[in-house]
């Protein structure tokens, strides 16, 4: 969903990556792996270091927009009171849970962020599913 990070007190340090990495970032679900985003575990992670990073920090009455897709990592540097106001727009479009060839005719009435997005994803799944059951396929 989109969303909007409101800072009321407090400081926020804000990384962002594109929808457009989502093969780099491990996902299991809607989450990353690498939870030390700083000191990634190379040898397990070694494509997390192709993923660009955004970075910025919010101090008191900033305000940042997170668009939808947009995977992020927030630390907070001090004591801070923030919130957020999140919406969804896609409709059916967000949940890609459907056989193959409805996810298919779904992908091609996308707009483009999404459509890259969404078949990055289809590619990882059904890669790990044909990866696990031929495990001797190179």
């Amino acid at each position: 969903m989109d969303n909007i990070l409101i800072q009321v007190t407090g400081t926020k340090r804000v990384v962002l990556f594109s929808p457009s990495d989502v093969q780099y970032l491990y996902l299991n679900g809607d989450k990353s792996e690498v939870l030390d985003i700083d000191n990634p575990d190379v040898e397990k992670y070694p494509e997390f270091l192709k993923a660009t990073r955004y970075e910025c920090n919010l101090e008191p009455g900033d305000i940042l927009f997170i668009p939808a897709l947009w995977f992020h990592n927030v630390i907070s540097l001090d004591f801070g009171v923030a919130v957020n106001v999140f919406w969804k727009h896609l409709g059916i479009y967000y949940q890609l849970n459907v056989p193959l060839d409805r996810a298919l005719k779904t992908l091609d009435e996308l707009p483009v962020e999404y459509k890259e997005f969404y078949a990055r994803r289809l590619i990882a799944r059904i890669e790990s599913k044909v990866i696990l059951r031929n495990p001797d396929t190179t």
